[in-house]
């Protein structure tokens, strides 16, 4: 039986995060092939992918920012980045009202995310109804883990708490990598490709 949701934030509850990015790179003719050459050059130089340290919390907006800018010069500006994201992405309606929806309805709510420590009250603020929404959040800056490792899914159940178990758990998310962690550990995960499609599948799962 099915007692819990556990869902990401961007991508999911939010408009695709694409639009910022695509918008970043008009504006400042940084490619993303060249952001990705540049990732891989900082991952040689320091050990580490620069995005998962971030995202880990191992390393601050600004050192992320001057790792990727030794390798792409003056062209990258992670603050206009920043502002560009956060203004392109808006809410997406129709999944926040079913995950409120299956609040209503009895099922344990989670939301799981990989996210920035200085972007945290700029995300929140698009999401004001989130402590209504979501009994447990848990951000990846704050742990020192990321999705898909399965110790922040571990996490999130222990957060949960209540005895939830991995199998009595729907996992929603955009990324099929963190999915296929979810699925690893027992859960029930729906790949988000659009609202529609999303709650379908929610619903089947619920219906099982």
């Amino acid at each position: 039986m099915i007692r819990a949701l556990i869902s990401d934030f961007g991508g999911v509850l939010t408009t695709p995060l694409s639009a910022g990015f695509l918008a970043y790179q008009e504006e400042a003719q940084v490619s993303l092939e060249d952001l990705g050459m540049a990732m891989q050059r900082a991952t040689e130089e320091h050990g580490e992918h620069p995005l998962f340290a971030l995202e880990r919390g191992e390393i601050s907006e600004q050192e992320f920012a001057g790792r990727l800018g030794a390798q792409l010069g003056e062209r990258f500006d992670l603050g206009r980045l920043r502002e560009l994201y956060f203004e392109r992405i808006e809410p997406n309606r129709p999944m926040i009202d079913y995950v409120a929806t299956l609040r209503r309805r009895g099922l344990r709510t989670a939301l799981l995310t990989n996210n920035v420590r200085e972007w945290e009250p700029l995300w929140r603020a698009k999401l004001p109804e989130l402590e209504d929404l979501f009994e447990v959040v848990v951000d990846s800056a704050f742990v020192g883990m990321r999705k898909p490792e399965p110790a922040i899914y571990e996490l999130t159940l222990e957060r949960l708490g209540d005895g939830v178990r991995a199998e009595e758990c729907l996992f929603l998310d955009d990324l099929e990598p963190n999915c296929a962690t979810a699925r690893s550990l027992g859960m029930t995960a729906v790949r988000f490709d659009d609202a529609d499609q999303a709650i379908a599948e929610l619903e089947s799962a619920l219906r099982e």
